[in-house]
């Protein structure tokens, strides 16, 4: 418990000191800069419980930066959001209950009819940490760069004036899939194509290595959108679609995240976030009950996030 309490007040201080030092006024002619710092917990506790339950305390550290820039018919637009947090649950270890790091940029030039513009786009997806197999807390099964997403596209992109709404569609997108580890690419994991395996001299041996890259060519949409949809509330969603058109085009891979921030005071805030994943080449370990006898398995399954929190945030 004195670990994550002093990792929390470490975050706090990164946090407040990050915000403290941040350029408030940079709005510019051409560019409009900001973003946002929060630090978010979540605690429980109990005493002589009837009903059960299990003391836990966790933090949350998120940052989130856009850089936009407009001359003439040029437009570019940078996001970069960042987010790590601890959950410490009953005597269980310390363990990450959100790694992420997603860097987006497009720059675009005017097209027709007001709205939409010629438009390049990357976009980066790793993680900072570790992550296991939990509750097996010693086998890494992801770390940074392992997995790492690129998304390399081309396309049209819709968008307004005050940018609150984006969407963005691309009939050539190249994805590659990074997973900077042997061990793991020996697995296959990710999507990427496994070690081969072969009888030698009696002996299973492995004959060639996972392959550490993996990349593909599809067509790929992108909607964003945000705003105050009351006093104090506001709305955030990005929805992210793509198809491989040289393998199982049909398998859509899906990314939706939705971000309900409610605002008390100055330096409060209540927030409610959700991530919804479907890839169908990321295996997910299930277990199914069969004729009464639990049985283990994986496959491509749909994942989910939600989490609800409360914290403080400064935005500039």
């Amino acid at each position: 418990m004195k670990k994550i309490l002093s990792l929390s007040f470490t975050l706090l201080t990164i946090t407040a000191t990050f915000s403290q030092t941040a350029d408030t006024t940079v709005n510019t002619k051409h560019w409009k800069r900001g973003g946002l710092t929060a630090l978010n917990f979540a605690q429980s506790s109990f005493t002589n419980w009837a009903a059960g339950g299990e003391n836990a305390i966790s933090a949350t550290a998120l940052t989130t930066f856009f850089a936009n820039y407009k001359k003439g018919d040029i437009t570019w637009d940078t996001n970069l959001d960042m987010a790590y947090g601890l959950l410490k649950s009953g005597n269980t270890k310390v363990r990450k209950n959100e790694d992420k790091i997603d860097f987006n940029t497009k720059v675009g030039k005017y097209a027709f009819y007001e709205h939409w513009y010629y438009t390049a786009l990357v976009n980066f997806k790793s993680q900072f940490d570790n992550g296991y197999n939990l509750p097996d807390d010693s086998t890494v099964i992801s770390h940074f760069m392992a997995p790492a997403y690129i998304l390399g596209a081309i396309g049209l992109d819709y968008k307004t004036k005050d940018n609150s709404f984006s969407f963005f569609i691309s009939p050539i997108t190249s994805k590659t899939t990074i997973v900077n580890d042997q061990r793991l690419a020996d697995l296959g994991a990710f999507g990427v194509e496994p070690a081969k395996f072969d009888t030698v001299g009696g002996a299973y041996v492995m004959v060639q290595g996972g392959e550490m890259i993996r990349t593909e060519l599809g067509g790929y949409i992108r909607i964003t959108y945000k705003k105050d949809i009351m006093k104090n509330v506001n709305l955030a969603t990005k929805l992210e679609l793509f198809s491989n058109y040289l393998e199982s085009p049909q398998n859509i891979d899906v990314n939706w995240e939705v971000l309900i921030g409610m605002k008390v005071n100055k330096l409060i805030n209540v927030n409610l976030s959700t991530q919804m994943i479907y890839d169908h080449d990321i295996p997910v370990p299930v277990e199914r009950n069969v004729n009464g006898t639990k049985v283990k398995g994986v496959g491509p399954r749909l994942q989910f996030k939600e989490v609800l929190a409360i914290g403080i945030s400064y935005k500039f």
